[in-house]
C-alpha cells in the first residue's frame, strides 16, 4: 500500500482522515484496472484474450458497474487497515530509534512491512470478500453483500477460508520490502543529491519506481493468494482459478506446470499502468485535504495555497500552537484590562 509523508502540523485524526479520503478517491478512480488485474490473476474467461480485451468482455458480459466490483469492500477495508498500519508502524519505529530519534531506511522499511502484515491479519477477510465479488458475475451474484459473503463463506467453507492464502501475504512482504529498499538506497545516486532536498515530483517518481519494482518481485505470491481466495464451487468455473489445488505449494506447482512460470505475473500490465494514476491521485488528494486542515489549524493563510501565516512557528504541533494562541489572547486581554484600569 502507498504511503504519504506525515506532517506534524496535523493532528492524528486529521492525518487519518486525509489518508483515508485520498485512498478512497484513488482506489475508486483506478478500480477498473484493479478488477482487470485480479481477473487476470485468478484466470477468469475475460482475461484469456489479453489486457485490453478484458475491459471489453467485462463490460459486454456484466455491464459498466462490473468495473467497480469489490471497490466498496476495498474502501471500507482501507480505514481499519490504515489505522492498524499507522499505529503498529509508530510502535515498531519507536522501539528501533537511536538516542537522537533517527532510524535507518532499512529498519523503517522493515517496520512498514511488519506493520502491513499486522494490518492485513485483521482485515484479510475483507480482502477475500473483495476477490469473491470480482470473481463472480454481478448480474447473477453468489454473494449479495459483505455480511452475507462472510456468513456464507464461514458456513460453507469454514472459518479458515477467510484466511486462505494469508501465509503468502507474510512471505510476499519479504521481496516487497527488499524491492523498496533496493530503490531507496540508490536514490541519492539517481538524483545526485540528499533525500531531504527532493522535490514533490522527485518523491512521486521515487514512490512509483519503488512500488513498481517491489510489486513485480512480490507479484507471484499475490497471484497464488488471489487464486486461493477465489476458488469456490459456488462461483462460475470455481472462481475461474484455472486449476484446482489442495494448498499453496500445489497451486504454485500446478500453475507453473499448466500455464508456465510467466503466468505467475498475469495481470502485471494492469498493475503497472495503475501505479502512476493511483500514486498521482493519492498524493494530490492528500495534499488538498492537508491544505484544508493546515488552514483550519492556522498554519497557512488560505486552503488554496501553501502561503504560510506570518508570525506562526511552523515547527509547533497543533496543540502547541493552540496553547501559544491562547497565551497571546490572554496576554492581550490582560493588557487591555490594565489600560482601562490606568484610565480610572
Amino acid at each position: 500500500m502507498a504511503t504519504v509523508k506525515k506532517d506534524d502540523r496535523l493532528t492524528n485524526s486529521q492525518s487519518f482522515l486525509c489518508v483515508g479520503f485520498a485512498g478512497i478517491f484513488s482506489k475508486t478512480a483506478t478500480s477498473p484496472l484493479e478488477v482487470v488485474k485480479i481477473k487476470s490473476q485468478i484466470g477468469t474467461f475475460h482475461s484469456k484474450r489479453g489486457f485490453l480485451n478484458t475491459f471489453l468482455l467485462v463490460y459486454q458480459n456484466e455491464g459498466l458497474r462490473a468495473l467497480w466490483k469489490g471497490n466498496m469492500v476495498s474502501c471500507l477495508r482501507l480505514f481499519p487497515y490504515s489505522a492498524i498500519h499507522l499505529t503498529t508502524y509508530k510502535k515498531i519505529v519507536h522501539l528501533h530509534m537511536d538516542e537522537l530519534g533517527h532510524i535507518s531506511q532499512w529498519r523503517a522499511i522493515a517496520a512498514g512491512g511488519l506493520a502491513g502484515i499486522a494490518a492485513a491479519l485483521v482485515t484479510y477477510p475483507l480482502e477475500v470478500v473483495e476477490t469473491r465479488f470480482i470473481a463472480q458475475n454481478c448480474r447473477q451474484p453468489t454473494y449479495r453483500g459483505i455480511l452475507h459473503s462472510l456468513s456464507n463463506i464461514v458456513h460453507s467453507e469454514g472459518l479458515k477460508a477467510l484466511y486462505r492464502g494469508f501465509s503468502l501475504t507474510v512471505i510476499g512482504a519479504v521481496p516487497f520490502s527488499l524491492g523498496c529498499y533496493a530503490v531507496y538506497i540508490n536514490l541519492d545516486n539517481l538524483w545526485q543529491e540528499p533525500s531531504f532536498r527532493f522535490t514533490p515530483l522527485q518523491n512521486f517518481i521515487n514512490g512509483c519506481v519503488a512500488a513498481g519494482l517491489a510489486q513485480t518481485l512480490s507479484f507471484p505470491f499475490e497471484t497464488v493468494k488471489r487464486k486461493l481466495q477465489a476458488q469456490n464451487a459456488l462461483l462460475p468455473h470455481c472462481g475461474g482459478a484455472d486449476v484446482h489445488f489442495s494448498g499453496t505449494l500445489d497451486c504454485f506447482r500446478q500453475v507453473i506446470k499448466n500455464k508456465g512460470i510467466l503466468s505467475l505475473w498475469s495481470g502485471l500490465t494492469a498493475n503497472m499502468i495503475k501505479i502512476v494514476p493511483y500514486f498521482g491521485l493519492l498524493f494530490s488528494c492528500f495534499e488538498m485535504c492537508k491544505q484544508v486542515c493546515l488552514y483550519r489549524n492556522g498554519y497557512i493563510v488560505s486552503p488554496l495555497s501553501y502561503q504560510l501565516t506570518p508570525g506562526v512557528d511552523q515547527s509547533l504541533g497543533p496543540s502547541e500552537l493552540e496553547e501559544v494562541k491562547r497565551y497571546l489572547r490572554n496576554r492581550n486581554f490582560c493588557a487591555k484590562q490594565s489600560t482601562i484600569d490606568n484610565r480610572w
